[in-house]
């Protein structure tokens, strides 16, 4: 299989179109157009029923306690874990593309509810739920694709894979509006005929993204 985008080739940096934050140089981040790239696939194997497609930063701190504070950096040797930014179940084996802005069309405070998406498609809860809990204006379920947002003290660039998947079923054995892409991954198990992966980069750091 091969999975590309119009918005941006493996390997290189994801437009700010395509973020849920910019760099600001007043306040270090402002929210940006948040629009879900454009997406193409191809060469799927005989007897793929549906797709699904994952989204995941993999340059995650697991220490928060420096991210994003006056005065530190998050160190680029702190271990890592990933960060989901979009699940997307159901997609019917005829639809080979999804159109950039189709699917999320800037910010939602508190969360998407039913995101657009291809007919028949499912998106569950990506981890901005997490990140926002507590927060009065934003706290909510966040459904469907929201860009990325790394640190903007970050010592280290992140990296953001879409990945898609080809399963032999006709719908991912998950229920209901708040799977996760944990949920997805265990459902899917031992049904994954092919993947195809895209990998975009992004930093919010001013001193990184001079040198990148």
């Amino acid at each position: 299989m091969n999975l590309d985008s119009t918005g941006f080739r493996n390997g290189e940096s994801i437009p700010e179109q395509y973020c849920f934050c910019r760099i600001d140089p007043e306040t270090h981040v402002s929210l940006s157009d948040n629009r879900n790239p454009q997406l193409s696939w191809s060469d799927a194997p005989v007897g793929t029923k549906t797709f699904v497609l994952l989204c995941m930063d993999v340059d995650v701190p697991t220490i928060a306690d420096d991210v994003n504070q006056e005065g530190r950096t998050v160190a680029h040797d702190l271990p890592r874990c990933e960060f989901c930014h979009w699940v997307m179940v159901d997609i019917p084996a005829d639809c080979l593309e999804l159109d950039e802005a189709g699917c999320c069309d800037g910010v939602t405070p508190r969360g998407k509810k039913r995101p657009p998406g291809p007919s028949g498609t499912r998106q569950g809860i990506n981890n901005y739920k997490e990140w926002f809990t507590g927060d009065a204006d934003m706290g909510g379920d966040y459904h469907g694709y929201d860009g990325p947002c790394p640190p903007w003290n970050d010592e280290r660039l992140h990296h953001y894979r879409f990945t898609m998947y080809a399963i032999d079923l006709e719908r991912c054995p998950v229920e209901g509006d708040d799977f996760r892409a944990e949920d997805v991954l265990h459902a899917i198990e031992g049904h994954v005929l092919d993947t195809a992966t895209l990998t975009g980069t992004c930093t919010l750091n001013p001193e990184l993204a001079d040198r990148s």
